[in-house]
């Protein structure tokens, strides 16, 4: 399995339009976070998690022409607003696109994305093929590849995270219960979120993503959704158990 990370910014990106600090300001190409979502190639299925308002560029800048489903983790929009760049694959590939979320993700999807539903389409839109997670306790099928849903709270919403073999990946979460907390054990590598030092209302800070780490005590484990405010990337991965990397984009991981 090879993940590709494409973005691993928070909901505003790193730079910050308008912010003038020493991160934004970084010329280090890690410190330059577009929205986050990563790419899975595994058993010979191209899947992206997440289609966030970035995924055009990052579908050009990581090479991939082909894409087999669109996995979603829940509707904020830094999640969800590149859906319609999808249709570029429709056009290659001559079919719909599959796109897996939960019922309550998908019904947002149809709201914000009318016009890809509507009877009468007009004529290039994007053409999704929707598959329901109904529940979160049992894997489900994307093409012959068996995914793990992993529960986590994300303030008062519920999100999903994924795992795929012995790849776990979790985003936009401030809470994980302990059943999510065993799924994570034994795992080959971990992603998770952890979006600045101090307290935030429903993302993990650094030292609460290193804590569920060391709980689940995967091989390798890498973090993502990284905001200006956690710092240079040099600096803060300096800091940071061996095992524990900083993700940034574009950065390929075997598992």
């Amino acid at each position: 399995m090879q993940v590709t990370f494409l973005g691993t910014g928070t909901s505003s990106g790193v730079p910050m339009i308008g912010c003038t600090c020493e991160v934004c300001r970084s010329l280090d190409h890690r410190d330059q976070r577009l929205r986050v979502s990563v790419h899975v190639q595994v058993d010979g299925r191209s899947l992206v998690i997440d289609s966030g308002p970035d995924f055009r560029q990052q579908m050009l800048r990581a090479h991939v022409t082909h894409l087999d489903a669109l996995l979603f983790t829940h509707e904020h929009k830094d999640h969800t607003a590149g859906l319609d760049d999808i249709r570029a694959f429709n056009f290659r590939q001559k079919t719909d696109m599959p796109v897996f979320g939960e019922p309550r993700v998908l019904a947002q999807l149809q709201q914000e994305f009318s016009y890809i539903f509507a009877e009468h389409k007009y004529p290039g839109v994007p053409r999704v093929r929707l598959h329901p997670i109904e529940r979160d306790d049992v894997p489900f099928d994307v093409l012959g590849v068996p995914v793990q849903p992993l529960r986590a709270m994300h303030h008062k919403l519920p999100v999903l995270g994924y795992r795929i073999g012995g790849f776990c990946y979790l985003t936009d979460a401030n809470h994980i219960g302990l059943e999510t907390r065993e799924l994570l054990r034994g795992a080959d590598v971990i992603v998770l979120n952890a979006l600045r030092h101090e307290q935030h209302i429903s993302h993990f800070t650094l030292a609460q993503a290193i804590n569920v780490l060391e709980d689940a005590a995967p091989k390798r484990a890498y973090l993502t959704h990284i905001s200006h405010q956690l710092g240079r990337h040099q600096a803060v991965e300096a800091d940071l158990p061996s095992w524990i990397r900083l993700a940034y984009d574009g950065l390929k991981v075997e598992v």
